[in-house]
């Protein structure tokens, strides 16, 4: 049965969605702003953000925020929500169908409950510690590839990592000799949630946030999967201490091992430390 909280987090998940659909279609009116290099936000971002906020806060009126879009908000000391309203921002600003919302409900660092709700395919992804991952009204686990020979993998290339490329491409090269292919979809959310589901065997990228990973992270443990650094390490605490990027890699434990070991023997460990 569903969590009082998560039923919660679901109806804001829907209502951001609202807000992403209602404007996909007027993609010229909308105003953009480069945060950082390659790296942009818009005015939808930020009204998705507040359509979350307003349901989470009529349900948990003391409760923190932290969002990419708006930081850190409330305080300290209570339940914290981490939110991306929405992740894979580029692909919805190019008019490419594939985006979500991501909501964590973190405690002391961890991630509790999870929502993905991806409002194009209608699909919604949920999670609670020691409950498992359900997609829509179904239990879902991750592969069970056993290693990497035919596996379909999930990378990012974020813009403010790009210094790093020439040791990821190395990863890249080194993984297609046993894969069978490398998919970059430009969410990172909703690549953890297609691992949780057996889509993806396995995804690995540097430089992501809390609000990229946090709800991602627990969907894939709570299907059986592993998350680690790209040195087999916790991930770190999905809250405001964790604010600078990180790596991740994400799979089943077995095929999750050899991934790691390509990615330290290429180097591109070494580069993201």
């Amino acid at each position: 049965m569903q969590k009082p909280v998560v039923t919660v987090m679901v109806k804001a998940a829907r209502a951001a969605g609202g807000v992403l659909l209602r404007n996909m279609n007027k993609l010229d009116a909308i105003n953009v702003i480069e945060k950082d290099r390659m790296d942009y936000a818009s005015d939808v971002d930020e009204q998705a953000e507040q359509a979350v906020i307003k349901e989470l806060r009529r349900a948990y009126p003391d409760a923190a925020f932290l969002g990419e879009e708006g930081g850190k908000q409330g305080k300290n000391g209570g339940s914290l929500f981490v939110i991306d309203p929405l992740d894979g921002t580029s692909n919805y600003l190019h008019g490419i169908p594939h985006w979500c919302v991501s909501i964590a409900l973190v405690e002391n660092g961890e991630p509790q409950h999870a929502v993905i709700f991806d409002p194009l395919r209608n699909e919604l992804f949920t999670a609670s510690k020691g409950s498992g991952t359900v997609l829509n009204d179904r239990r879902v686990r991750v592969s069970e590839r056993k290693d990497l020979n035919g596996a379909m993998l999930a990378t990012g290339f974020p813009p403010r990592e790009r210094e790093r490329a020439p040791a990821q491409l190395e990863c890249v090269r080194e993984l297609l000799r046993s894969i069978e292919d490398i998919r970059r979809t430009g969410s990172a959310a909703l690549d953890l949630a297609y691992v949780a589901c057996g889509r993806f065997d396995g995804y690995f990228e540097s430089g992501v946030k809390p609000w990229d990973i946090a709800a991602g992270a627990l969907l894939v443990r709570e299907a059986g999967g592993r998350v680690c650094d790209f040195k087999g390490a916790a991930t770190g605490p999905m809250d405001t201490r964790g604010i600078h990027g990180r790596a991740l890699l994400a799979g089943n434990q077995k095929l999750s091992a050899e991934l790691q070991k390509v990615i330290m023997q290429s180097g591109f460990a070494a580069a993201c430390a």
